[in-house]
């Protein structure tokens, strides 16, 4: 279970981080753009730290203040539900 998980989050890290990187070439070619709202449902399903890369690497979104303030609700969000999941996790084992 433990190696599923993962092998999910890093597939999940590349796959968001190749699609930052791919929005950021459009762009630059002034192409039809990948949605904001689309890079956030990656990141909230687990490609935080291909989006944090993606961010970084590619120079992308770093200077967009609402963008910045959304991914950080979507971490904050994750953190939450990890917390919650961790703590009652014998309560969710038993149903």
């Amino acid at each position: 279970m433990k190696e599923m998980l993962i092998a999910y989050i890093f597939g999940i890290s590349i796959f968001t981080l190749v699609i930052f990187g791919i929005d950021k070439r459009k762009a630059k070619k002034h192409q039809n753009r990948i949605s904001e709202n689309s890079l956030l449902v990656l990141t909230f399903f687990g490609g935080t730290i291909g989006s944090i890369l993606g961010m970084i690497v590619f120079n992308h979104k770093i200077s967009k203040d609402s963008f910045l303030l959304k991914i950080f609700f979507v971490i904050m969000l994750q953190i939450l539900l990890i917390f919650l999941i961790y703590n009652n996790q014998k309560y969710l084992l038993a149903l």
